[in-house]
């Protein structure tokens, strides 16, 4: 266990989250992917009638995520997209708290993850990575360093510049 594993592994703040369910072109790919990328865990899958996958469950560390085909039918008719039908864009950002981003990061970009911020330790006491999955999706993986007080946090924000 690193030097950084001592702290809190997540603040209590983010224990208990919403769930994001996210869509994409290929949902079997995307778990493929994240499987092999964030060593997430496949817990459940539903395949839709027609074909495809209409909703499946993966954990990534403690963090559950729902994902499912944005072309099977049924979700069509909720006026489901994938960030390719949106241009590529998305407005959301996934934010995982992670023992070891280093490690993570190397294995997503190994895995085909296109990395826009290498891990570095940050102001607000994270080390952290932010990157874009094969599907469009932006990810930002943080391993927590160090509490850091509002105080601080604005201290370090202004010298920050």
């Amino acid at each position: 266990m690193t030097e950084r594993a001592a702290h809190t592994e997540i603040p209590d703040r983010y224990r208990y989250a919403v769930i994001p369910h996210i869509m994409v072109d290929d949902a079997a790919a995307a778990i493929d992917f994240y499987r092999r990328a964030f060593g997430a865990r496949e817990d459940f899958r539903l395949e839709a009638p027609g074909g495809g996958i209409l909703h499946a469950e993966i954990t990534i560390g403690r963090s559950v995520l729902m994902l499912g085909d944005a072309s099977v039918d049924e979700a069509e008719a909720g006026s489901f997209a994938a960030p390719a039908a949106l241009g590529g864009g998305t407005s959301v950002t996934l934010h995982v708290f992670v023992p070891d981003v280093d490690a993570l990061a190397e294995r997503a970009q190994a895995a085909g993850a296109e990395i826009l911020q290498p891990p570095k330790d940050m102001f607000h006491g994270d080390r952290t990575a932010i990157l874009k999955d094969p599907s469009g999706h932006m990810w930002v993986f943080l391993t927590h360093v160090e509490d850091v007080s509002e105080e601080e946090l604005r201290r370090r924000l202004a010298a920050a510049g």
